[in-house]
C-alpha cells in the first residue's frame, strides 16, 4: 500500500492510523467481559484454596514428636501439661507435656508470656525446636486450650 500524502493514512487502507474501526458488535463484548470476569474468579478462588490448605501446620503429640523431632525444625507440640513437672529455673519455665492418649511426655523448656490460665493438667500448644534431650519453646507461642463447659465437672 502506498502513502496518500496524509501523515498516517495510507491510500486503500479503512481505517486512519489513530482512529478505531467500526464499533464491536455489543454481545461479543459482553461475552468477552464474562469470560475476563470468570477466569479471574477461577484464578482468585485457586489461590485461595491453595493458601488455606498450605498455611496450616499439623500440631504433633508428644510420641509423634519424638518420632519426627529433628534439630533446627521448629513444631507445635500439642498435649497436657504432666502434673507435678511445672517448676521455674531462673526466667525459664520446665514443664513436661504428656501425649493424651499415651503415657509419653517430652520436656519443654519456655520463655516468654504465660497465659493465666497455664497449669498442671490443662492442655496446651506450644512451638517447638529440639536441642538435645529438650524442646525449646519458641518465645511467646505457649496457648492454653480451655476446658470445655460443657464438661461435666470433678465431683468432689
Amino acid at each position: 500500500m502506498a502513502r496518500n500524502g496524509r501523515a498516517g493514512a495510507w491510500i486503500g487502507a479503512k481505517a486512519v492510523c489513530g482512529k478505531m474501526p467500526a464499533r464491536m458488535d455489543p454481545s461479543r463484548k459482553r461475552a468477552i467481559r464474562l469470560t475476563v470476569a470468570l477466569t479471574a474468579a477461577l484464578i482468585l478462588a485457586t489461590a485461595l484454596i491453595y493458601t488455606s490448605f498450605t498455611a496450616g501446620r499439623d500440631e504433633l503429640t508428644a510420641s509423634q514428636l519424638l518420632k519426627r523431632a529433628k534439630p533446627g525444625q521448629s513444631y507445635i507440640l500439642a498435649g497436657t501439661v504432666l502434673a507435678g513437672s511445672v517448676r521455674y529455673e531462673g526466667e525459664d519455665l520446665l514443664f513436661r507435656v504428656r501425649d493424651p492418649k499415651l503415657q509419653v511426655s517430652v520436656p519443654v523448656r519456655y520463655t516468654g508470656i504465660v497465659p493465666d490460665p497455664f497449669a498442671a493438667g490443662r492442655g496446651v500448644l506450644v512451638t517447638v525446636q529440639e536441642h538435645g534431650t529438650t524442646f525449646v519453646g519458641q518465645q511467646n507461642s505457649l496457648t492454653t486450650k480451655c476446658p470445655s463447659k460443657y464438661q461435666a465437672a470433678a465431683s468432689s
